[in-house]
């Protein structure tokens, strides 16, 4: 396993937390261990700031319903967190098979626990957690790769849709926080290696 630095140990935290949030609604330990996060003047210091503010203003039974009628349900706030969704308007399509391939070529698969496609933002952001901060091994320029092919061309967009999204309270915060981290990863990677 390669030593990770703190910055990556801090992306890692990040990818992680977001992956958490995608995947469940999170219970009163979390939102209590959110509602502590500090910030500062940076977009993404403020997003975390946001992010706090709204941790404490809910409770994991709120939190719970929101996230079912944002991800669960079928009603007209709902999304879907998935980069076949984004990038073809399908569910099942091209992105998730190109993905699978990437991930077969990587040696990773899906637990057979999960349920949700491998393209769900909650598993892409998983697996970009364990790039990050070292769990995974990979060769050097492989993160580089799956952020640019699975990640940079939609995430933002769905981060920015569940920020905005009408029945998103605590969901907004975290839409923001999201956002604000794809587009400093975006930026951060178009830099010369």
């Amino acid at each position: 396993m390669r030593t990770v630095d703190e910055f990556d140990l801090a992306r890692s935290q990040e990818y992680a937390l977001l992956a958490t949030l995608l995947v469940r609604s999170p219970d009163a330990d979390l939102l209590d261990r959110i509602s502590s996060l500090r910030g500062d003047a940076s977009p993404l210091g403020l997003a975390h700031m946001a992010l706090a503010d709204a941790a404490r203003r809910t409770d994991a039974q709120a939190a719970s319903r929101e996230f079912f009628a944002l991800f669960a349900g079928l009603g007209k706030g709902a999304l879907l967190p998935y980069a076949s969704h984004y990038l073809s308007d399908t569910l099942y399509g091209r992105p998730l098979a190109r993905l699978r391939d990437t991930l077969r070529g990587l040696g990773l698969e899906r637990a057979p626990e999960q349920i949700e496609p491998e393209d769900h933002a909650g598993f892409i952001c998983e697996v970009m957690a364990g790039f990050t901060g070292g769990a995974i091994a990979v060769q050097a320029d492989a993160e580089r790769m799956f952020f640019e092919e699975h990640v940079s061309r939609w995430m933002g967009r769905f981060f920015a849709d569940l920020e905005r999204a009408g029945s998103a309270g605590f969901y907004a915060a975290v839409g923001m926080v999201g956002r604000t981290f794809i587009d400093i990863e975006v930026k951060a990677f178009a830099l010369p290696a």
